[in-house]
């Protein structure tokens, strides 16, 4: 009967392993945001082109703003490329 109650132990990994696969989680999470952050880039620089309100591109703009934003607070993107990438878009925006 208390052979029934006793579970098995976890299978003891190696760390270089264990490293290996948190790393490889994070690089697919990593790049699905950074890929969210390309389709919202995209969806503003069409906004745009197609010359649509300056409220809706304003909207896209301000999306794209924090989607950089917390890519930089989740160690995705470095604080540098987020501010350019956001004064660029800006200045865009600022031309129409």
């Amino acid at each position: 009967m208390a052979d029934e109650t006793k579970k098995k132990a976890p299978v003891k990994k190696p760390t270089a392993l264990k490293r290996d696969i948190q790393n490889e989680k994070r690089r697919l999470r990593n790049r699905s945001y950074r890929s969210s952050v390309l389709t919202a880039i995209r969806g503003f620089e069409s906004a745009l082109t197609k010359k649509e309100e300056p409220e809706a591109v304003k909207a896209k703009l301000s999306e794209v703003y924090s989607l950089m934003d917390k890519g930089v607070k989740r160690g995705i993107f470095k604080a540098n490329k987020a501010a350019r990438t956001k004064s660029r878009m800006n200045a865009r925006f600022a031309a129409i």
